[in-house]
């Protein structure tokens, strides 16, 4: 699963990376993203834009937005046939901007948190799907999920799933809403990721959602 990440890099790094406009958002580094809280996504393919998300998908079709909280992740493999995801599988698919995530090991209460990033340090796009769910009173909550498979094998001793990490090759195909094959859909998500990343573990301070600071994804010694 992905239960944490980290987004730190420069909106004008975003901006180059991504070949995307920031100039219309306003958002600040964040050391320690946790489901509910609101997360950089890109939609579209040739005309690119850069929404703020609340991480946990709340289906259109939902009572209320609380079933977000429990939304944060899908799983590749039951992703077009869920009924909370197949919709925006097949319209809205998008690109989550990250930098790094966390994961944990170890026996309960004594959990080590791992980060997770690419080697060369630069921001990635989460392979992820967004909805939007009109509340009656606030509008629209646009919300979203990071997708996940099954774990590499630089991973898979810490956990046994991890987000997929979309190579920038397949950014425009799977950002295309023209798109609906879900068959070409499951091959970039199984063929185009990136899965052998960078590791190190570092501070149980991470596990406090609140702790937000670059002390975060610094290497822990003696580990």
């Amino acid at each position: 699963m992905c239960g944490r990440f980290v987004r730190h890099s420069s909106l004008d790094l975003i901006e180059k990376t991504f070949n995307v406009d920031a100039t219309d958002i306003d958002a600040a580094a964040n050391y320690n993203v946790a489901p509910t809280q609101q997360v950089l996504g890109l939609t579209g393919n040739h005309q690119k834009r850069l929404w703020q998300f609340y991480w946990g998908l709340v289906p259109f079709w939902a009572k209320d937005k609380s079933i977000g909280s429990r939304m944060i992740n899908a799983r590749s493999e039951t992703v077009a046939e869920k009924p909370s995801f197949r919709n925006a599988f097949n319209k809205r698919r998008c690109l989550i901007i990250a930098d790094g995530y966390y994961e944990w090991t170890g026996q309960k209460g004594q959990k080590q948190p791992y980060y997770f990033s690419l080697g060369n340090q630069k921001p990635f796009g989460f392979a992820g799907l967004w909805e939007i769910w009109k509340d009656p009173k606030a509008g629209e909550y646009r919300s979203c999920t990071i997708i996940t498979t099954a774990a590499s094998d630089t991973m898979k001793d810490v956990h046994h799933r991890m987000p997929v990490i979309l190579t920038p090759e397949a950014h425009e195909a799977w950002l295309d809403s023209t798109n609906q094959d879900v068959g070409i859909l499951q091959n970039i998500l199984a063929e185009k990721s990136i899965r052998d990343l960078g590791r190190f573990p570092v501070s149980r301070k991470v596990n406090n959602a609140r702790f937000n600071d670059p002390e975060n994804i610094l290497p822990l010694d003696g580990v």
